[in-house]
């Protein structure tokens, strides 16, 4: 599927100061063997020569185009007819050409960047066979795969009794699970009779939840005025006096996608027991801090939670998608809340132990192994590997944080508690003004400006957004190992000279 030397794996390791580079050289044959290619006579149609160096750092993170250029230059229309080999190999360069490279040094835009090699051969390797996860029949090496790798998830989260759990299509859909889950452990009446079976619910999150949390409230009927934000400067209260409904669930978030904040969960687990609330911790971003030994007292408190989601695919890199719901029950609760014992699936007089086919606790039917590509990065790097990956990055983004107090024009919006490093950059022209309403006006037309710019230069690409009544910031996230202080200072260099005329 891909051959390369050794070099590979040291392609993927930290260094303390510097940059690692990727420099190993291969061939990705798609959907056939190098012999299948040549017999195609060329063979280029399936045959990319791949320079890692050219992924990882190539001179710009983008090449920006406006829609209306991107879709004259990609020729979007399918037509009766099939094209030439040699036009289908230039549709695939464009389509790289003209995309978002998220493994470049300088992409900072989101909660996942990066190459991660192993896992991405786990990623061509699912591709070849397309398999779906729903019965041991038809999946047997990815279903024991994917409970190896929950196990040991849950024992990192510290349940020593064990539990369940399922790889899913995202975070938002394991928020998603959670919701549904903790609403059938209270009312199991819900499956078969609806929502005419229970009462007026609620639920409790902290305002810098993930949105996911109200869009579950609205898929599933409760409702988005029925979810209560709790003030994050006093979440460690959830005196809401909410007449003539009942509460069941609190959703704490480890790791905030904005800030990267960490509620308190050994705080609001004493109130979820005391009031038999399901507990719910959205860890998807945070709980890679689990794997460090410095960080995980983060996530204090987690092993009381009922339900955790986290993602492997953001700060431990896993290739997109890799999200994992995991759950603090052994009755079977996920799949007696799902299961609709399809009998095409599910026949009970199978030949093998049938409890393997986990494909009913899922609210889908085809499912990726997911898991896979998690299990090969693990079985490659080791669990110290990866605890030196997350304390690799919060080092970096803390030289960060101290860089931008350290330089004129800069300024942090809070002391960064994860990889999420938030601050203002001041213009000259601005760096006289007083501290008021003036200044935080001019200030919140300075980053969208400068992103438009970095955008259009390619240089990087960094994310900014507003906050509740605060003027527009940059929100820079700190991930891949390829990334060194360099590339920090790169980052505030390149925002100054992108904005100092403005």
């Amino acid at each position: 599927l891909i051959q390369g030397s050794n070099s590979q794996r040291c392609s993927n390791r930290s260094t303390s100061t510097g940059t690692t580079t990727a420099r190993t050289q291969g061939q990705l044959w798609v959907g056939a063997t190098q012999q299948q290619g040549a017999d195609l006579g060329t063979g280029q149609l399936l045959s990319i020569d791949l320079d890692s160096e050219t992924f990882v750092r190539a001179d710009q993170v983008c090449e920006w185009r406006s829609p209306e250029q991107l879709k004259e230059l990609l020729d979007l229309e399918l037509r009766d007819g099939g094209e030439s080999e040699s036009k289908i190999l230039q549709r695939c360069r464009d389509a790289i050409r003209y995309s978002v490279k998220t493994t470049h040094p300088h992409f900072f835009n989101q909660l996942y960047a990066g190459m991660e090699p192993y896992s991405l051969v786990a990623s061509f390797i699912v591709e070849a066979l397309k398999p779906s996860l729903y019965t041991y029949e038809v999946a047997p090496v990815f279903t024991l795969m994917e409970d190896a790798v929950l196990r040991k998830m849950i024992e990192m989260i510290g349940w020593e009794e064990g539990g369940d759990g399922i790889f899913n299509a995202g975070g938002s859909m394991s928020n998603m699970y959670a919701v549904n889950l903790a609403r059938y452990h209270h009312f199991p009446d819900i499956k078969e009779a609806g929502l005419s079976a229970v009462p007026r619910l609620v639920m409790f999150t902290s305002q810098e939840c993930h949105y996911s949390i109200s869009k579950a409230a609205a898929l599933m009927g409760i409702g988005t005025k029925n979810v209560y934000m709790v003030p994050s400067d006093n979440r460690n209260s959830l005196c809401v006096c909410v007449q003539g409904a009942v509460p069941f669930m609190v959703n704490a978030t480890a790791g905030t996608t904005v800030l990267g904040a960490f509620d308190p969960i050994q705080e609001i687990a004493d109130i979820c027991e005391k009031y038999n609330l399901w507990l719910h911790v959205d860890a998807c971003w945070g709980g890679a801090a689990l794997m460090s030994n410095k960080h995980q007292h983060l996530l204090k408190g987690i092993h009381r939670a009922n339900s955790v989601a986290w993602n492997p695919h953001k700060m431990l890199m896993a290739c997109l998608q890799c999200s994992a719901f995991l759950v603090r029950d052994k009755t079977n609760l996920l799949q007696r809340c799902h299961s609709s014992s399809a009998s095409y699936l599910f026949q009970q007089d199978k030949f093998y132990d049938v409890s393997y086919d986990t494909g009913d606790k899922s609210v889908q039917c085809s499912r990726k192994p997911d898991a896979f590509k998690f299990w090969l990065m693990w079985k490659a790097l080791g669990t110290g590997e990866l605890e030196e990956r997350v304390d690799r990055a919060l080092a970096t983004a803390r030289y960060l944080a101290e860089e931008i107090k350290r330089r004129e024009g800069f300024r942090l919006v809070m002391e960064p508690e994860y990889a999420n490093v938030c601050f203002w950059y001041s213009p000259p022209s601005l760096r006289n003004l007083p501290d008021g309403p003036e200044l935080w006006k001019k200030l919140h037309t300075v980053a969208p400006v400068v992103k438009e710019r970095m955008m259009k230069k390619g240089s990087m690409m960094v994310g900014y957004q507003p906050h509740r009544d605060k003027a527009n910031f940059f929100r820079m996230i700190v991930i891949s190992p390829q990334a060194s202080r360099l590339d920090m200072d790169f980052v505030l260099d390149e925002i100054h000279n992108l904005g100092k005329d403005l």
